[in-house]
């Protein structure tokens, strides 16, 4: 039966004139890609097929057999059998001829029989954690402190989140004889392969509770559920973080809490626009006003001002309150407000507004409105 495994020089991406070094290159990226200690792109059933595929082509003996046979004849070795059936890939501790992959995969994750082994039941911390909250727009010009709940693990106090009587009552583990890993071993037509893994009894300890504490009942913590308040500063945008120590997932063997992440959303205000520090208001204007100019009272993000309005404004200008606008959130400086004008042109007017209009074309000077400024220079 033909196998259905993939082409080795296909699983590494090397072609069939690949060198040593060339294969041994890409072995390492895949490795380092595959590997299950890799939280972001590690793929168990990927790095065993590149470690197979390089166990093969970085020998040349077996790579002759295999570009003369091909899959073939490893199946019939193997009697049909997935050579890394069973090996766990926990923690790898490679012997026969897989010294070269041992020292591979050694350099890239420390080696596995060191120190990366003690991590994994030492104290560990939490992962943090994220939760988000609406505010409105001017409790992020101004500031606030708002109270929310949180719910969160908190090491116990009387055994320092050990779950054993007064931290100390506990017995070395007999499934693991106190060395916190298991060792399996496999044979394989590679040789033998050794499979290391944390115990299952002890979590990696190497010890197991001989009394548990009678506050947490041995878990080594408690749930807490508090409010909290929280000072949001003047000046957050939408999208930023606050930090909150402390209060994320729970440690392991007795490690720290996470921390948590309070992401702020801000919503939008009805007028005001934030661009940076900058705000940004659009007033409508009398044409009128406009014409002649005159002082206007506009909103601020602090309350209401005065501002010039110039005779002769045309539409769609834009005039500078000068630090008006939000306060830096790590400084003591302003953005300014922005006021755009828009000139509002009435749909209605009454006798006395006609009358008045009338006069002013007529004062007029035929021939100087600009419209008739306009065809003259077209026609020129």
């Amino acid at each position: 039966m033909a196998s259905s495994k993939r082409d080795y020089y296909e699983v590494l991406g090397v072609n069939k004139s690949a060198s040593q070094d060339e294969i041994k290159s890409a072995y390492r990226k895949l490795a380092k890609k595959y590997h299950p200690d890799n939280k972001e792109t590690g793929n168990a059933e990927k790095f065993k097929e590149a470690t197979e595929a390089y166990s093969v082509l970085s020998d040349e003996n077996k790579r002759r057999t295999y570009d003369q046979f091909g899959q073939a004849a490893f199946d019939q070795a193997s009697g049909g059998q997935n050579p890394f059936a069973g090996s766990g890939f926990e923690g790898f501790n490679f012997g026969g001829d897989f010294g070269d992959i041992n020292d591979i995969l050694s350099q890239m994750f420390g080696g596995f029989g060191g120190s990366s082994r003690r991590s994994s039941y030492g104290p560990r911390r939490g992962d943090d954690t994220l939760m988000r909250i609406r505010i409105n727009f001017m409790d992020a010009v101004n500031g606030k402190k708002v109270t929310i709940p949180v719910s969160y693990d908190e090491n116990c106090k009387d055994c320092n989140g050990t779950g054993a009587k007064s931290g100390t009552e506990f017995e070395k583990c007999p499934h693991c004889n106190g060395k916190g890993r298991v060792i399996r071993q496999t044979q394989t037509f590679f040789g033998t392969m050794q499979s290391e893994s944390q115990c299952p009894y002890c979590g990696g300890s190497g010890k197991l509770i001989k009394t548990k504490c009678p506050t947490c009942g041995g878990k080594g913590y408690s749930r807490v559920k508090k409010d909290i308040e929280i000072n949001i500063p003047a000046g957050i945008q939408s999208g930023q973080q606050i930090r909150v120590a402390g209060k994320g997932e729970r440690g392991a063997n007795g490690g720290e809490n996470g921390d948590l992440y309070i992401e702020v959303i801000v919503s939008e205000h009805n007028y005001f626009k934030r661009d940076g520090n900058n705000v940004h208001i659009t007033i409508p204007l009398d044409f009128i006003d406009a014409v002649l100019g005159t002082v206007i009272t506009v909103p601020t993000v602090y309350g209401e001002v005065d501002l010039k309005i110039p005779s002769g404004t045309q539409p769609d200008s834009i005039f500078r309150l000068k630090d008006k606008g939000i306060k830096e959130l790590r400084g003591n400086g302003y953005g300014d407000e922005y006021v755009h004008v828009e000139i509002k042109i009435p749909t209605y007017l009454n006798k006395d507004q006609k009358r008045a209009l009338d006069e002013y074309k007529k004062a007029t000077d035929k021939g100087d409105s600009f419209f008739d400024k306009f065809m003259k220079n077209f026609k020129k």
